[in-house]
């Protein structure tokens, strides 16, 4: 009699069983990381072909070691940056992974005001562009990249979805702002300095918070 009732038990497990596919591993947080930065490198090429090389006139010459400094303390905050949102977005990987980008991204902020004090001290050395430019291009440019980063990160189960979107919003205003370089004076001003600072935190806040409620899976 119990082997009679158990057979319908058997069956759907064996049923249960044939339905299941082999579950595809995530590649490592450093492959999709590289995949991301081949989509911001892809962008960036594309935006060479279409828009007009403003920024490549020479910097002053007390000024070029700084600006080529900052140009790799930029990627660097922007490659680490994104290497930590892969990171975080696998349960198990300590939360520490996100003071990876920290050291680059506050040089990157500190190489930043050098040129725009050398502008406050010569005014008439300021480079003649309108700042609202540089908020557009940042903000355009940081649309498509976090809406592929987001949709790369579901991919996974972070369990700290706002610090895990927080680090994508990093990487994405970071690469934003690498993107930028080319096309823009290479001599900050005072207003770059702000108009920049204020585009980067909102685009880190927007992502955090948005991004934070994509990412979470106790809200699907």
């Amino acid at each position: 009699m119990s082997e009679i009732q158990l057979r319908p038990h058997d069956r759907l497990v064996d049923d249960l069983v044939a339905r299941l596919e082999p579950v595809r591993p995530l590649p490592s947080p450093g492959r999709r990381a590289l995949v991301w930065a081949g989509a911001v490198l892809a962008l960036g090429l594309g935006l060479l072909a279409v828009l007009e090389l403003e920024g490549l006139r020479g910097p002053h010459p007390a000024e070029a070691p700084l600006v080529l400094f900052g140009a790799v303390l930029t990627a660097l905050s922007a490659a680490y940056a994104a290497y930590a949102a892969f990171a975080t977005s696998v349960p198990g990987r300590p939360a520490r992974w996100a003071l990876l980008p920290l050291a680059p991204a506050a040089l990157w902020i500190g190489a930043s005001g050098p040129g725009c004090l050398r502008a406050l001290a010569g005014p008439g050395l300021e480079a003649p562009h309108a700042p609202h430019g540089c908020f557009i291009f940042l903000l355009g440019v940081s649309l498509p990249l976090s809406v592929l980063l987001v949709l790369m990160l579901r991919r996974a189960c972070p369990l700290r979805p706002n610090l895990t979107a927080a680090l994508g919003g990093l990487a994405v205003a970071a690469a934003a702002a690498a993107l930028l370089a080319p096309f823009h004076p290479l001599e900050t001003t005072a207003v770059d300095l702000m108009v920049h600072g204020a585009t980067v935190l909102g685009v880190i806040g927007l992502n955090g918070l948005a991004g934070g409620r994509l990412l979470d899976r106790s809200r699907r």
